[in-house]
């Protein structure tokens, strides 16, 4: 990698100037910046590599898992809510590779797709809750039984996404 380096400071609101060292990084074309003065450049660029698990892990929980959406703003609900979206995660983890063959379907297929995406084991782990659990718990299951199956394919398409 090429690249420079450099220390400077930084305005931050109550402490005054503080000492900011940049990198700039040539193959990347990115800068880097930390105030911490006592890493290497390898070091800080590791330390923000090292995060990309983390946002990634956040930017899919907000775009499949509903995270930030919270109808309350308290700390109370957010971490609550917090909690139990992150604990989605295992149990579709967990529930996906356990569905027959034929249950997991509802995948969405785009050209160079080769595998299972999260999403697509959300969507089959909702349609089967829909299917084997809510219906039938709503007294539902017989009405929707008698649907003709293209209807009953829309139904279930719908709801997976949407619930």
């Amino acid at each position: 990698m090429q690249g420079a380096a450099g220390t400077g400071h930084w305005s931050k609101a109550g402490r005054g100037l503080v000492p900011l060292r940049g990198l700039f990084v040539r193959d990347r074309d990115a800068y880097f910046f930390t105030t911490d003065l006592a890493g290497t450049p390898a070091e800080v660029i590791g330390s923000y590599t090292g995060r990309w698990n983390r946002a990634t892990t956040f930017e899919e929980g907000r775009a499949h898992l509903g995270l930030e959406t919270t109808r309350g703003w308290c700390q109370r609900t957010v971490r609550r809510a917090a909690s139990c979206l992150f604990g989605l995660y295992p149990v579709v983890a967990l529930l996906f590779p356990a569905l027959p063959e034929a249950k997991r379907a509802g995948a969405v297929a785009w050209p160079g797709k080769e595998g299972t995406t999260f999403a697509d084991a959300l969507r089959a782990v909702r349609r089967w809750r829909w299917a084997e659990w809510v219906f039938p718990s709503a007294g539902a299951h017989t009405v929707v039984q008698k649907l003709p199956e293209p209807l009953h394919e829309i139904i279930l398409s719908a709801l997976a996404p949407a619930a």
